[in-house]
């Protein structure tokens, strides 16, 4: 007999080890993420007193694995949208937490006399708190929906994307060299260029693809080709120098602009839960007693670091960003811990040689100490909050408050700011698709063509063919970019207001054309040995015939429609089945109410009610705007509107009342069945008894259904399939019925006939 592989053994012990603990944790109604931790303890190599896992290597893989899919549902749950719909506010917070915290880890390293470098490594862990351990603990205490919630969601995406910028910068002053502006520059470009290319192109391409295969798709396909995607984008994000993770919510933030968005959340949530809690037993294994001990002071010093800092220099960035005091506590305590990223610089120090071997080890304890007290953390913001405002005079409540409206989402801009942003946005984005474009055609086209055209004399012919194409496919970008905007209600406004207007106005549109020109120049350049004077001018023919081509801008209005489509492809869906959500979503996010959405279970007592038999609004202070019921939207519904397992209850309330709402939905739930199985119902045939009390009646007035609780299925006459029974035929001895009940039901009918 084949001996059973290592890595499922381990992964049985895991998971066995882990859903008891879970278990007790479940019982005691604390978080989950507490129980895998406490479960990956027990099953790691510093816990002699138990069995343990015995190739690490396979968990770290799985856990990596796990990170990935939790991002990826992260996305799915909350795209780069909800991001830029929130405008400056989480910027200013996450540059104002980043600076703050690498500034206490640098002040506690040098405290206790560690080397320079190591200070500066651990002021990077220090700054990046964990987007996994916030979402879990978020899921877990029922917070996702919240207000704040959504705020700390878009902080930390943004941090992950800076720490890509902290890691260039460390590895510079690790190799002996101040990172100079020509490196900080070189990486966010790097970031932006990259993130932009695989959002346009994405949002272009997926949508289309899936809209081509709809009627291909089922669940299992569906399942199986986004996490296809998924796994994609993490190796082409791991392959440019970012992490799998980061692709992976890219991918996540794309299809979440898809009309499979919601579907696709709920075919991945149990994959995401599997390798999820592979994940955080990981995160467990890595405790290790000796180290806590040997470096017990260290430790404490920098868990109380992260906690109070983040509680102090936490909510006031929040509070800079223009959050209310309350809202701005709840950000900041939700923060108080440091997670996978922070290891990924303590491993960067590491195989740099740049680090103590110690430090590692350290930042790992105190990453399991911070996660095991986050949801305690996140609990306690709301009475220090009230503590705080029984204490502080009421005029620096107001003026905290205060901050929340110097900050506000959406302002009056004037005509030229507006312009200027949409035509720098618009250049922008067309410059990186042709310069995306520009790279493939002279990685993949120019080598190709050349070997198909062989023979030096003849590159020129391949250089030529491959040039032509290069600039066809560029040309709708190119044209976009000179034209967009030109013809806007601000351009016309501004050139008719002033003459004064009317050399700037020219003047950004000869910008525009110069860069255009510039991709031309380019191109030439790169496969023709013209001089410069000739391939500008050539370049200048170029963008007149691209302008001036009708094909074009019918190529080009066409791509940019389809791209806006299928951006908005949700909403559109929505109009169309009905599903719009109300006008008034997205001008309740800056107040203390907001929209949050409600699955029914399977099992809720509210099943089969009306809205005006639950009466939500007085039990609970919330009003339910939609009913989601398959894939059709019912808005504003009545109270004569029914509620049915399985649907997605649209609420507007305040947190306090939301959280209750949650609360209610999940608790109210019909018991289980103790006699499930007792009551398992049973097919039975029967033959009427000449001393049956059933003989001489009808159906009807036997009320066998009413007496007996059993219900007559059909008459056995002979045939191929039962017969009916006419409601005026009268039973008689010997007929045979087929009859189905509950087995006690059918005992009872039994006696007065034959089974």
């Amino acid at each position: 007999m084949a001996e059973l592989p290592t890595m499922i053994r381990d992964l049985a012990l895991m998971l066995m080890v882990a859903g008891v603990v879970t278990l007790v944790f479940k019982k005691l109604k604390q978080p989950l993420v507490l129980g895998y931790i406490v479960a990956g303890f027990l099953v790691s190599p510093h816990m002699p007193y138990t069995t343990s896992v015995v190739d690490m290597s396979n968990i770290h893989l799985w856990a990596d694995i796990g990170v990935m899919f939790l991002l990826f549902s992260l996305g799915l749950d909350f795209s780069f949208k909800k991001i830029l719909k929130m405008g400056a506010s989480p910027i200013i917070s996450v540059v104002c937490i980043i600076f703050a915290m690498s500034i206490l880890g640098v002040i506690v390293g040098h405290s206790f006399g560690w080397s320079k470098m190591n200070c500066i490594f651990l002021g990077g862990m220090l700054a990046m708190s964990s987007t996994t351990i916030i979402y879990k603990a978020f899921d877990d205490l029922g917070l996702r929906q919240q207000q704040f919630a959504g705020l700390v969601m878009s902080v930390l995406i943004l941090e992950d994307i800076l720490a890509i910028v902290m890691m260039v910068m460390l590895s510079a002053i690790a190799s002996g060299s101040n990172p100079n502006g020509g490196q900080m520059l070189g990486a966010v470009i790097k970031i932006g260029f990259f993130l932009i290319l695989w959002l346009i192109v994405g949002i272009f391409a997926i949508p289309l693809f899936l809209r081509r295969v709809r009627k291909l798709i089922n669940s299992e396909v569906l399942l199986i080709v986004s996490l296809g995607l998924c796994c994609a984008m993490a190796v082409i994000s791991t392959e440019v120098g970012f992490s799998s993770a980061f692709g992976a919510f890219i991918m996540g933030s794309i299809l979440a602009e898809t009309i499979e968005a919601e579907r696709i959340e709920k075919l991945v949530e149990p994959v995401k839960n599997l390798f999820g809690a592979v994940f955080f037993v990981s995160v467990g294994m890595l405790v290790d007693p000796k180290i806590i001990v040997d470096y017990a002071l260290p430790i404490f010093t920098l868990v109380m670091t992260i906690i109070i800092g983040q509680a102090i220099f936490g909510s006031f960035s929040f509070l800079l960003g223009g959050e209310s005091l309350k809202s701005a506590m709840r950000c900041g305590f939700s923060m108080a811990q440091i997670g996978e990223f922070s290891f990924i610089i303590a491993s960067l120090g590491l195989s740099l040689g740049v680090i103590g071997n110690f430090l590692y080890p350290v930042v790992v304890a105190v990453s399991v100490i911070t996660t095991f007290l986050t949801p305690y953390m996140i609990r306690l913001a709301t009475p220090a909050y009230n503590a705080l405002e029984k204490r502080l005079p009421t005029r620096i409540i107001k003026s905290l408050n205060h901050l929340s409206t110097s900050h506000p989402n959406t302002t009056e801009q004037s005509q030229w700011k507006r312009l200027l942003t949409q035509m720098t946005i618009n250049t922008l984005v067309y410059s990186i698709l042709s310069s995306a474009v520009i790279a493939v055609m002279f990685t993949f086209l120019l080598p190709f063509t050349r070997k198909l055209l062989p023979g030096w004399e003849l590159h020129w012919y391949a250089n030529a063919i491959t040039g032509i194409i290069t600039v066809l496919c560029i040309s709708p970008f190119l044209r976009a970019m000179v034209m967009k905007k030109n013809r806007s209600e601000e351009f016309k406004t501004l050139w008719q207001e002033s003459n004064r207007n009317r050399l700037p106005l020219l003047f950004t549109i000869l910008v525009r054309v110069g860069i255009a020109v510039t991709f031309i120049f380019y191109i030439c350049n790169y496969l023709s040995r013209f001089t410069p004077a000739i391939m500008i001018t050539v370049g200048l023919l170029v963008i007149i015939l691209i302008v001036s081509s009708k094909g074009i801008k019918r190529r080009s209005i066409l791509l940019e429609r389809l791209f806006i489509n299928n951006l908005h492809s949700r909403d559109i869906e929505a109009q169309v089945q009905g599903k719009k959500k109300p006008l008034y979503e997205g001008k309740l996010l800056d107040r203390d109410i907001h929209i949050a959405d409600f699955d029914v279970p399977y099992n809720s007592k509210w099943m089969g009610h009306t809205l005006r038999q639950l009466n939500l609004g007085r039990k609970y202070g919330v009003h339910i705007s939609s009913i989601l019921r398959g894939g059709f939207r019912l808005n504003i519904p009545d109270g004569n509107s029914i509620i049915y397992p399985y649907d997605r209850l649209q609420a507007i309330g305040s947190d306090d009342q939301l959280t209750t709402f949650r609360n209610a939905i999940e608790t109210e739930i019909l018991g289980e069945d103790t006699e499930l199985e007792k009551r398992e119902m049973k097919l039975r045939q029967l033959i009427i008894c000449s001393n049956s009390p059933l003989i001489g009646k009808t159906l009807e007035e036997s009320n066998i259904r009413r007496h007996y609780n059993c219900m007559v299925v059909g008459l056995e006459e002979g045939k191929e399939n039962l017969s009916s029974i006419s409601t005026a035929r009268k039973f008689q001895e010997g007929d045979i019925l087929w009859v189905v009940g509950e087995q006690d039901d059918l005992d009872i009918l039994s006696r007065f006939c034959k089974s």
